[in-house]
């Protein structure tokens, strides 16, 4: 790959045909995945990052790489390191499902106005962790930090760009050489989460549906139930690779995986004690961001004991 298709914010993967996942690096001002999907006459951008340097990077890289300029941009759902980049297309259709779009209008113009406000305490908080950083050498800190100061360069110019189309249960983009289907069945990480299939890829994109290889988020939104039983809808696709909100591509297995986390962490929360301690189990044990792993046990627990 030269130069001109290179991203300090993510990894570019190309993995069909036509199809380029675009992974997060550690460092940079992605914080989730994205990617994006030529279908002859149109391009779709998956997903905008948590930055707009990082986004700005994948219009140009999407561009390039394609010949043409972006047709469509999804919110696969309304979490921030999922659409804080979309003000770098704002001439540009985005759609979302309607649920999406109401809480992106709902909840983000007061985040994004309490972060701009409040610069100060975010460089406050980076020099802290500059403190830690010489004391432990940690290399996480330091990820830690790059991250938080892409985060602090971007709010001078960051702007909230809520989607200008919505759809409710699915709707299908034909292009000149392949299709692509955008679908929600609901939520199960958020209040409602869509994915993007090329059939003739056997690509999905999946958001936050899908964790390879890290631990899952659950957040007071999420219904472990309902996320399973869409992973089991989505297993009955044709599919060789998934592209996750986080983590590297993966396949149907890695589905499956998290259909089994699901399972297995669901029981531990219902049957442990409260604040009790729960050892990893062996089989996520190799799993980046095991300090949520906990998290999730606690916050299944709240869900089953409101």
């Amino acid at each position: 790959m030269n130069d001109a298709l290179y991203s300090k914010h993510f990894k570019l993967e190309k993995i069909s045909n036509n199809s380029f996942a675009a992974i997060a690096k550690e460092s940079g001002g992605a914080v989730a995945n994205a990617g994006f999907v030529d279908l002859g006459d149109q391009v779709i951008v998956f997903d905008t990052f948590n930055t707009q340097q990082a986004s700005a990077d994948l219009k140009h890289i999407a561009e390039k790489i394609t010949n043409q300029a972006v047709t469509w941009v999804v919110n696969s759902h309304w979490h921030g390191d999922h659409i804080r980049g979309n003000q770098t297309f704002k001439d540009t259709t985005i759609i979302s499902s309607h649920i999406t779009y109401s809480k992106i209008r709902d909840n983000h113009p007061s985040r994004f106005s309490k972060q701009k406000n409040d610069i100060q305490g975010l460089k406050d908080y980076i020099q802290s962790l500059k403190n830690q950083l010489n004391q432990t050498n940690d290399s996480s800190i330091q990820h830690q930090i790059d991250t938080l100061n892409e985060l602090k360069d971007s709010l001078p110019t960051l702007e909230l760009v809520v989607p200008n189309q919505t759809f409710n249960n699915e709707i299908t983009f034909q292009g000149t050489k392949r299709s692509a289907k955008l679908f929600t069945l609901g939520g199960g990480h958020s209040f409602c989460d869509a994915m993007l299939y090329i059939p003739d890829e056997k690509v999905i994109f999946m958001g936050d549906l899908l964790f390879v290889n890290c631990h899952p988020t659950f957040f007071e939104e999420s219904d472990p139930m309902k996320w399973s039983n869409i992973l089991k809808v989505v297993e009955r696709l044709e599919i060789e690779v998934a592209v996750p909100g986080h983590g590297p591509t993966g396949t149907k297995e890695d589905i499956s995986k998290i259909i089994y986390y699901i399972s297995e962490i669901t029981s531990i929360a219902e049957t442990s004690n409260k604040d009790e301690e729960i050892e990893i189990p062996e089989f996520f044990k190799e799993w980046n961001s095991p300090e949520i792993y906990q998290q999730s046990i606690n916050r299944l627990r709240e869900l089953s004991n409101p």
